[in-house]
């Protein structure tokens, strides 16, 4: 699952990019789509098959990989969804997806601006070097691909202001266990 979400927007600029041989053809729509179909290539090519669909986004399974895809990217004919990529392509949009979420890798804001880099990603969690200067630790969902590098799902200035609000916010005090065979203090 964590690779379909890292994986759109990479997606949809390769997307925008790739050779349609079917250019007359229409979106599929939502009552065109099923899982179990099959999903080829203009050649004819298999590239995959849809494992759901839910709105306007289809999951596809390709090779090892599940990606989440905008139906719009589809075309419905004779049973089976035209994709302007072949496998390889795809696959290659997939692997490229991948490493703009890694160590090194600028981050960016919703807004396009540079948040930090990526200090360390983990299973759940991605460590991030503010561009202010500091650092922060994000749930790895909320960080996204993109062509220039991983995307933020809220905008630089949101994330420096809730990283500034979180460090200037007074710890709350944990009350202590008294050790064993202690006695706290009495008041004079």
């Amino acid at each position: 699952m964590q690779h379909r979400r890292l994986a759109r927007l990479a997606f949809a600029a390769a997307l925008a990019a790739a050779p349609l041989a079917f250019s007359a053809a229409t979106s599929a729509t939502p009552a065109e789509v099923k899982p179990g179909m099959q999903v080829v290539d203009p050649s004819g090519g298999a590239v995959g098959t849809v494992t759901s669909v839910q709105g306007d986004t289809l999951t596809l399974k390709a090779g090892t990989h599940e990606v989440q895809l905008p139906l719009a990217s589809f075309t419905a004919n004779q049973g089976k969804l035209l994709f302007g990529m072949t496998a390889a392509q795809l696959e290659a949009a997939m692997a490229s997806a991948q490493a703009s979420v890694a160590a090194g890798a600028n981050v960016y804001g919703s807004d396009g601006t540079l948040a930090g880099s990526i200090e360390s990603v983990e299973d759940s969690l991605v460590t991030i070097k503010l561009a202010s200067g500091g650092s922060v630790r994000i749930p790895r969902s909320g960080v996204s691909a993109s062509a220039n590098g991983a995307v933020l799902g809220i905008t630089t200035a949101k994330l420096n202001e809730l990283t500034t609000q979180a460090s200037t916010e007074p710890a709350t005090p944990r009350p202590q266990a008294a050790e064993a065979g202690t006695e706290a203090p009495k008041g004079k």
